[in-house]
């Protein structure tokens, strides 16, 4: 499977770079894979699309401000990194941009930040690189105690993409770049598709007697960073942390005996699920994935996606054009681009069911 059959001619135009004031106004191509049709609707015409018995998972993760500034302690040289995810032996997983190479037991002194409860803005934090592990991904050892979460808040950034603005960040992006779900901080990528959903929408789903649900997945390397083979059987997906609770497995075993759809808000709502299905039944599931969907795969468990439109040759449009069938798929991107829909984590939405 070659990686360029997953290309696409995109005007730069339409590469949304803020946000519409109403994030339910958004507009929302909708795919029918029955009847091969695409229509054109809003993503405040929900509540009349979803059945009552169909129920809508959504991702509950938290954007964390990843990114991070800094100084090599050596030279002085200016210095970048992205926060992955916390190390279960301790430390971070980072990736790490300078000029020049980083090399073992080399420091960073983190740029001043801003105060939170236990950490004041003048307090001096360093990095120490421990150990380089495949992929580029350092870990790396703060020498400040207060949890990672804390840290980040006091001096990292929104860690918006380089699409959006060249990567430079506006203060309005601390709200823009979270969906109304986050609870759970751990994500370095919003999960975009739950972007578009206000609480006067939910409570609107919420009256038709739809219901919602929540699993986790901390956005990470394994949604975005870019596919380097050009065989995309060559490409080596990262792990990613999620959960499934018993509960909302028992609810989506039970939507499907009644004949509902699971519905999933997002990319990374489906890999969880994919991933936490056995057979032809759901099951708690608490840990790391890095289920690739590419063809042949088979979808056991999603029966609808609502989800944002993609950067060419991603993991996540092999995927989108997996689940919604190749040609179609194609011919829907191209209807988005024609009719001129925003595109990526600030634009529109297309729903697949």
């Amino acid at each position: 499977m070659n990686l360029s059959d997953y290309d696409y001619s995109l005007p730069s135009e339409l590469i949304a770079q803020h946000p519409l004031k109403d994030r339910s106004a958004a507009r929302l191509l909708v795919v029918d894979r029955s009847s091969q049709s695409i229509t054109h609707r809003s993503i405040s015409d929900l509540p009349q699309i979803i059945n009552p018995q169909d129920v809508l998972v959504t991702n509950n993760t938290k954007v964390v401000n990843a990114r991070l500034f800094g100084v090599r302690t050596e030279t002085g040289g200016h210095w970048e990194g992205l926060f992955l995810e916390p190390c279960a032996g301790g430390g971070w997983l980072m990736i790490s941009k300078t000029r020049g190479k980083i090399r073992p037991g080399e420091s960073i002194r983190l740029a001043a930040g801003v105060a939170t409860d236990n950490l004041s803005a003048d307090v001096h934090i360093t990095l120490r690189f421990q150990e380089k592990l495949a992929g580029g991904v350092w870990r790396v050892i703060p020498d400040c105690q207060v949890h990672w979460t804390e840290i980040l808040e006091s001096r990292g950034d929104v860690p918006i993409p380089p699409y959006i603005r060249g990567g430079r960040t506006e203060d309005s992006d601390q709200l823009n770049y979270q969906t109304v779900f986050a609870e759970k901080p751990g994500a370095v990528a919003a999960p975009t598709a739950g972007l578009h959903f206000t609480a006067a929408l939910n409570d609107e789903i919420a009256e038709q007697g739809i219901h919602m649900c929540c699993v986790t997945l901390h956005v990470g390397l394994g949604t975005f960073r870019p596919i380097s083979t050009q065989n995309i059987e060559d490409h080596v997906m990262h792990s990613e942390r999620g959960e499934i609770s018993g509960a909302v497995a028992q609810q989506l075993q039970a939507t499907k005996e009644l004949g509902g759809r699971v519905v999933c808000i997002g990319t990374t709502a489906v890999r969880v699920l994919e991933t936490a299905v056995v057979g032809n039944g759901f099951q708690a599931w608490s840990g790391s994935t890095d289920l690739f969907i590419k063809p042949p795969y088979q979808f056991k468990a999603v029966d609808a996606l609502l989800t944002n439109f993609h950067l060419p040759k991603s993991t996540l449009l092999i995927l989108v054009r997996q689940f919604g069938g190749d040609e179609l798929i194609r011919r829907a991107y191209q209807e988005a681009i024609d009719c001129k829909y925003r595109f990526f984590s600030y634009g529109d939405a297309m729903l697949i069911f």
